[in-house]
């Protein structure tokens, strides 16, 4: 998936910023067909912000309207001002930067390296240093955190695991076996519920955060690379790149309730709760489409740079982040409502 393809991609396209493009829309039904394409009033690019080298994870801390970026080559993590819409400043993170969260409640951003066997390292926001690196396991792509426990969640790749990291202590109190080569996690702190993509076990993984223990496999089909979840609808949103769709999910029932075709091969996911919508990237098309999760139609979609990494979401400003590892750039997209 993203850990593995988008580094390998070396070709560009012209497009400079965010281009509207034709979309097809499908069904919120079990199985896919297509309808009308819709436009999202207002959806538009805002601008670029030069980061590190190789950006790839992206995440929000929507109570400081910050922005934290990964740049896997440069060992940083890029601090960027919403309001400003620049880099404040530069972190260094370790070697190998890739997936990134922040609780918002701690100010505290973890940050997966796979140095020395794999870690994730805690950051102090106000500070800006590194106060620990918590050893978990081999290749912790990506982290998300609960705010509510204060607890933070790795997935480790290549031991098939996902690691369970006190923010109180920083660290490991839990290891939890799930589905092969997991990749994208989410959290959903309303049930403390735990989400995560396996991208060859074809499944998604249920945690109990109370538990660490798994509650439900959810079978989705060929490579589901990124999960999210919107805790206000009780909905988790999988990118299954496999199968050119994203799988809906209920969090009451543990069941597939829609499919939504995305084309070609949806890679990150993220979900604004606040608006109810949806932002997909895609792989090789360089695309973000923007999906009404009312609706479960595609709405909108907009063409980036030269390959496309992770997207984020800040819900209080309903802007959009997306990480262009070739261009050394995020792209910030406003004003989408699906």
């Amino acid at each position: 998936m993203r850990s593995i393809e988008r580094g390998l991609i070396v070709t560009a396209i012209a497009a400079a910023g965010f281009i509207p493009a034709g979309v097809m829309t499908t069904a919120a039904s079990a199985h896919m067909a297509p309808q009308t394409a819709h436009v999202a009033a207002g959806c538009r690019g805002a601008g670029t912000i030069r980061v590190g080298r190789d950006p790839r994870g992206v995440a929000v801390n929507p109570v400081t309207n910050t922005i934290y970026v990964a740049n896997v080559q440069s060992g940083t993590v890029s601090r960027i001002s919403g309001r400003a819409g620049k880099v404040t400043a530069t972190i260094p993170a370790g070697a190998g930067p890739f997936g990134v969260a922040v609780d918002p409640r701690t100010r505290t951003i973890y940050v997966t390296n796979d140095d020395q066997g794999g870690s994730v390292a805690v950051i102090r926001a106000r500070s800006r240093r590194m106060v620990a690196d918590v050893q978990v396991g081999r290749l912790p792509l990506f982290v998300a955190v609960n705010p509510k426990t204060n607890t933070i969640y790795a997935t480790n790749q290549e031991d098939a695991t996902v690691s369970v990291i006190s923010g109180r202590t920083n660290s490991v109190t839990a290891t939890v076996g799930v589905g092969f080569d997991p990749e994208g996690i989410a959290v959903d702190p309303r049930t403390n519920r735990i989400y995560v993509a396996n991208l060859s076990g074809k499944t998604v993984s249920v945690i109990s955060g109370r538990t660490n223990r798994v509650t439900a496999t959810i079978h989705v089909g060929t490579r589901p690379d990124d999960v999210a979840v919107n805790p206000r609808t009780n909905t988790i949103y999988v990118a299954v790149a496999g199968r050119n769709k994203v799988a809906v999910i209920s969090g009451r029932t543990n069941r597939v309730t829609a499919a939504i075709r995305v084309s070609p091969s949806p890679e990150s996911v993220a979900v604004n709760p606040r608006t109810d919508t949806i932002f997909v990237t895609t792989f090789p098309s360089h695309r973000v489409v923007v999906i009404s999760g009312r609706t479960k139609t595609v709405t909108f979609t907009i063409r980036a740079g030269s390959g496309l990494g992770e997207v984020a979401v800040n819900p209080e400003t309903n802007k959009a982040y997306v990480t262009d590892p070739l261009r050394k750039r995020v792209h910030v997209l406003a004003s989408c409502r699906g």
